[in-house]
């Protein structure tokens, strides 16, 4: 519906803005992210406030990594004609999601440093290599580098937070295989297109094989978590094993999502672990 001068309603604008800002935030791995980084925040023994200024740390880097990410391919997604993305498709603008992409950059700072110097530090270090991955690395051998920082320093922004301490060698090597398993499950959907526009990351130069190896550094990271912290496994670690191996083979198995199935993996063995108690913090 338009006005009579012919341009659409100014709530109908704002609404189709907003609707293309939350898909272009990639609102999946977003989302998941946030959540359970949080819940790891609040297994370790931050209070409500700490796991509050944890979320929206996590949630502003993020949102800075996603529109930055749909910023720059913007006229890569364009020349394939990828519907899936709001600034192709007319919701909204590239400038608009690139001011949103600096504007949450900028707020990802101070709310990093919140949980203190180091541990602030550190977040801005998962934030900085996103970043570098959506500027130059994504189109190298080395696409997997920034995702394995990132997700492995993930851990140690919890718990330099909340102990001063550094994560476990085993946390932060399981979140950087978490990392690496994502890298290659999240392209095979896009790997026709990646290679039509010119992109040579990784797993793009591994093509079809990307979707055979992702459960492979998946699998290591769920052991990881369910072996590696001190006690027995328990049920509640069989279970996480078992439910795991199905999904991995999920990932094999289901084409057009594999993605998704990598999400519900990260998801269950870091439940996993939180049901373990206060596993990362001596």
């Amino acid at each position: 519906m338009t006005s009579a001068s012919g341009t659409a309603p100014a709530g109908s604008s704002l609404a189709r803005t907003l609707k293309g800002l939350a898909m272009a935030s990639h609102p999946g791995p977003t989302v998941a992210v946030t959540t359970l980084v949080t819940v790891v925040a609040w297994s370790t023994g931050r209070s409500a406030a700490g796991c509050f200024l944890v979320a929206a740390a996590v949630l502003t880097g993020h949102l800075s990594i996603g529109w930055s990410n749909d910023a720059i391919d913007a006229t890569r997604d364009s020349s394939v004609d990828r519907r899936d993305k709001p600034i192709v498709i007319g919701l909204v603008s590239r400038r608009t999601v690139w001011i949103g992409a600096v504007v949450m950059a900028a707020v990802c700072l101070p709310l990093s440093l919140a949980s203190g110097f180091l541990a602030g530090l550190t977040h801005i270090g998962t934030v900085a290599a996103a970043w570098a991955y959506n500027l130059k690395l994504k189109s190298t051998p080395v696409s997997w580098v920034p995702y394995a920082v990132a997700f492995g320093l993930l851990p140690s922004f919890v718990t330099l937070g909340t102990a001063d301490t550094w994560a476990p060698w085993w946390a932060s090597a399981a979140t950087a295989l978490l990392g690496v398993g994502a890298h290659l499950a999240n392209v095979v959907p896009d790997l026709a297109d990646d290679l039509a526009t010119g992109v040579r990351g990784w797993p793009q130069r591994l093509g079809s094989l990307s979707r055979l190896l992702a459960p492979l550094p998946l699998a290591v990271a769920t052991v990881l978590l369910v072996v590696a912290p001190d006690g027995p496994i328990g049920v509640i670690g069989w279970v996480t094993l078992a439910v795991n191996a199905v999904l991995l083979v999920a990932i094999v198995a289901w084409k057009n999502a594999p993605f998704l199935v990598t999400i519900a993996v990260a998801a269950v063995s870091i439940l996993a672990l939180v049901a373990r108690g206060n596993a990362l913090v001596p």
